[in-house]
């Protein structure tokens, strides 16, 4: 007897739809929520740059309290869905258990230079490009290029053969939950749920004790940016997490570059756009989280911007103002895939994870601000 030619079981071609549909709704909801973001962040004027040059030039705290606010709303939504066993930070990009901590002394002090002299971090440009900026775009495209550059080419040799090989090797995952769970004996659900808990509010407080960070543009800011950070962890950890992949029969994170479970970050996501761009046609090249919500960004800017007629188009003044542009392009893009993330990747995100990476590379790219913003105060009195 001889047998027949072999079919895809019902199930496997069950399994596989349903892995397309759960990455659609992934992209859907990812997309939406992006946008959200670009519109609140447009309408509020959140941007970490500019929280540290209000602090540093003119001692002015409100946006640094909506950026507090904001890492304590993402705080508590992430560390909330850990209690409740819906994610892990274990499965992020962030907590895991090589602590690079010199790449993100390195990464996070380039990152904190490049977004002063190019006027904002990667989100801020995308929703500065949303209104009309033109300087923006500009620093988009540097800064994807030397992005991508330090992913897979000439900058990502150098960081792997240097910076990247200082590193400590911890036993757990270095989220603070489960490193303290370790040495404790206590369970990480419930030390997340404390730890994370406990510390967004003493930020809240801090926020709400002075009445600017009471004001409706902080609250707003601050709670609708948290929210979208939280919300992009339940999309891609629980939404998008599938038990056993039918391609690989392993767990999986659909439509994420990373393969993990992902939130906001704005400089390997504008890499990875760039990539698909050009290479369209090839199929392997799929949409994933981090490409949906850069559009996502960019598009909810333009309609906030349009609808309160703030939109305008800008370019670049002189040479000079370009030739700064161009530096911090550069500068965000190797220093923010050094750091693992930027102000947003890293300073938000990162950071709501508990992640001790995150605190350090969110620490020197607040001074590499300020050296940065120092600079510039050395330029206009050298040229006085």
């Amino acid at each position: 007897m001889v047998a027949g030619p072999s079919f895809p079981t019902d199930n496997a071609a069950m399994s596989e739809l349903d892995s397309a549909s759960v990455a659609l709704r992934v992209l859907w909801a990812s997309f939406a929520i992006s946008a959200v973001f670009g519109a609140i962040t447009q309408r509020t004027h959140f941007c970490t740059m500019g929280a540290v040059a209000d602090v540093v030039n003119m001692g002015d705290w409100t946006r640094a309290r909506m950026w507090a606010l904001a890492i304590a709303v993402a705080m508590l939504g992430f560390n909330l869905m850990v209690a409740v066993g819906w994610i892990e930070a274990r499965d992020s990009l962030y907590a895991g258990p090589r602590l690079l901590w010199l790449s993100a002394v390195v990464g996070g002090l380039m990152f904190g230079f490049g977004m002063v002299i190019a006027s904002g971090c990667g989100t801020r440009n995308l929703v500065r490009l949303g209104g009309g900026n033109l300087k923006a775009l500009v620093v988009l495209l540097v800064l994807g290029i030397s992005a991508f550059a330090t992913l897979r080419g000439i900058t990502a040799v150098m960081r792997v053969e240097t910076v990247d090989r200082v590193h400590l090797e911890l036993p757990t995952a270095q989220d603070l939950p489960t490193l303290l769970s370790t040495a404790s004996g206590l369970a990480p659900q419930a030390l997340a749920a404390a730890l994370g808990g406990g510390i967004a509010l003493l930020l809240a407080a801090w926020v709400l004790r002075k009445p600017e960070g009471r004001s409706a543009d902080v609250l707003l800011g601050g709670v609708g940016i948290g929210l979208c950070i939280a919300a992009l962890w339940w999309v891609s950890g629980r939404l998008g997490y599938l038990p056993e992949d039918p391609n690989t029969l392993e767990e999986a994170f659909v439509a994420t570059n990373s393969r993990r479970m992902e939130s906001l970050s704005m400089v390997a996501p504008v890499a990875y756009t760039l990539d698909w761009l050009m290479f369209f046609s090839d199929k392997s090249k799929l949409l994933t989280l981090g490409i949906v919500s850069v559009a996502g960004v960019t598009l909810g800017a333009a309609a906030a911007a349009l609808s309160s007629r703030s939109f305008r188009w800008e370019s670049f003044a002189n040479p000079s103002d370009l030739a700064h542009h161009l530096a911090g392009g550069v500068l965000m893009g190797v220093g923010g895939i050094t750091a693992v993330g930027c102000t947003i990747g890293q300073g938000l995100s990162g950071v709501s994870t508990l992640s001790l990476g995150s605190f350090v590379a969110l620490a020197a790219m607040v001074a590499g601000a300020v050296l940065a913003l120092r600079y510039q105060v050395w330029r206009l009195e050298r040229a006085a």
